[in-house]
């Protein structure tokens, strides 16, 4: 279905959608994840604290795997207020709002706390905020884990990559970061990686450890190489259309459900990811191979030095420093 099928469609949905006093309001949100990733029951525990929390007056009604469109597509017919909430990520977000540029800095986090500390700050509520005049408001975020590369060869530094086409999401950042890591970038949809790298399209490709096994890439690419380079969140996104109709303390029931719902995401997140590489190593016969950093962080410094004089993120990118070492 293209995209102007899916904006009828979708508009056709969203005009019942009314904010009358005490009535109940119903949101829509989409996400490209099963019913079974914790992405997913994190959202679902969010709608249920929802309306709990406004006393049954806010329902959300969520659309997995991509049934409303994919990622890129959600956040358009969301700015354009035919979708009220949707699921992205920080990599794809960039497009759509440069503040969230900064999460896409290669080591911009030295631990997963440190990630934490980021969201959880001033700093990651600020970035959430930064796109309300481009027509949608950050809710929350939840942990999508650390990316590594993997491929069917070790990659232990950046002289490893020399050669190899790895498939990036589309983010500015993420082909900058492979290039200078002297690898080939080759953006490419989600959807189409299995098929390329069974085909050889690609040579290998970055992400966190669950791709293995929630998308089957385990079975074409034998080796994961723990270097770990971004942690980028997914993020739950409202149009700002849509929150600035909401009530205050509808708007306070479904921050606070959505805060809420992060912290319950970082269990799931967690015992998720540790299934996946025993499923990894066990039935797909993947490696996981650890790797000094060092060489990777140097190869990349120019980046971050990029960063802290980009006038657009610098501030984020300095706050999210003096996060590292603070408990």
């Amino acid at each position: 279905m293209g995209l102007n099928k899916k904006l009828l469609a979708i508009c056709t949905l969203a005009s019942t959608l009314t904010f009358p006093a005490f009535a109940v309001t119903t949101l829509k949100l989409s996400h490209n994840q099963d019913r079974d990733h914790p992405v997913h029951k994190s959202m679902q525990y969010m709608a249920d604290k929802a309306k709990e929390y406004s006393n049954g007056e806010i329902r959300v009604r969520i659309y997995p795997n991509g049934q409303l469109g994919t990622q890129r597509e959600s956040m358009e017919l969301l700015q354009n207020g035919a979708l009220q909430l949707a699921k992205s990520n920080a990599s794809e977000l960039e497009a759509f709002e440069p503040a969230y540029g900064a999460f896409n800095i290669p080591y911009l986090f030295i631990d997963r706390d440190h990630y934490y500390r980021a969201m959880q700050a001033d700093v990651g509520e600020k970035i959430l905020l930064a796109s309300e005049k481009k027509g949608f408001i950050g809710l929350t975020y939840y942990d999508a884990g650390a990316r590594s590369f993997y491929a069917n060869k070790e990659i232990r530094t950046p002289t490893d990559l020399k050669g190899l086409k790895i498939r990036v999401q589309p983010s500015p950042t993420a082909v900058e970061m492979v290039k200078m890591m002297g690898g080939a970038p080759t953006p490419l949809a989600y959807g189409e990686l299995y098929t390329a790298l069974q085909q050889g399209v690609v040579d290998g490709a970055e992400n966190n450890e669950t791709a293995l096994t929630t998308a089957r890439h385990g079975e074409v690419a034998k080796i994961f190489s723990l270097d770990e380079h971004t942690m980028i969140p997914d993020v739950l996104v409202i149009s700002t259309k849509t929150w600035q109709q909401l009530k205050p303390q509808d708007q306070q029931a479904l921050k606070k459900a959505a805060l809420e719902s992060m912290e319950f995401h970082k269990k799931l997140w967690t015992e998720m990811t540790q299934r996946s590489i025993e499923q990894a190593k066990s039935a797909m016969g993947v490696r996981f191979v650890r790797v000094d950093k060092q060489a990777f962080i140097n190869a990349v410094k120019p980046m971050h030095d990029a960063a802290l004089n980009n006038p657009v993120i610098a501030n984020y990118v300095r706050s999210i420093d003096l996060l590292a070492n603070s408990k």
